[in-house]
């Protein structure tokens, strides 16, 4: 159901502004509000979005799923993402149309990257310190792709769903063992 639900907002979200390039109120206020930062401070906000960094925590969590015998999650691990990116570079973005500075901008690829890597991270852990350390990463990026001007707050906010519905939709559901006999 959480899945469904993200997948649905995320596509809802961007109807507003598919085909254009203007910001909404929301936008205009997040900009705003991200505008007296200083350049340092917003490039360092969206170091979490680089390619690096987003790999290095995905091959975390393919590790952290090899460590555990979990080779099917390990798999998971790995695609989940790179099925987020992709349907949203081939799909989503070429479907909504939204441009920014001559770029396809609605859904954010870089929060879709990082977001799909923190989802599996936060499903392979199941603790809440990563849970809380990917919120943290996440509002940081946001701050950082607004401030840059790379994107506007609703691309990285149907960036986040799209991700998030993606790794839940394709996540495979935890196997428990048999049931011990009642005969």
């Amino acid at each position: 159901m959480p899945a469904a639900l993200c997948g649905v907002l995320a596509l809802l979200l961007g109807l507003p502004f598919a085909g254009g390039t203007t910001p909404g109120a929301v936008d205009d206020t997040a900009a705003g509000a991200m505008a007296h930062l200083s350049p340092g401070v917003v490039r360092a906000l969206v170091l979490p979005t680089e390619p690096s960094v987003v790999l290095a925590l995905g091959l975390l969590a393919v590790l952290l799923c090899l460590r555990a015998g979990r080779r099917r999650e390990a798999a998971f691990a790995l695609g989940a993402p790179v099925l987020a990116v992709l349907l949203t570079s081939w799909v989503l973005k070429p479907l909504y149309d939204r441009w920014k500075n001559g770029t396809l901008v609605y859904p954010s690829g870089h929060t879709v990257s990082l977001v799909a890597v923190l989802t599996v991270l936060v499903l392979v852990t199941r603790r809440v310190v990563v849970v809380v350390l990917s919120a943290v990463a996440l509002l940081a990026a946001a701050a950082g792709l607004v401030g840059m001007g790379y994107h506007y707050l609703t691309d990285v906010a149907g960036g986040t769903l799209f991700a998030v519905a993606v790794v839940l939709f394709s996540w495979p559901a935890r196997r428990h063992g048999p049931a011990p006999s009642t005969g």
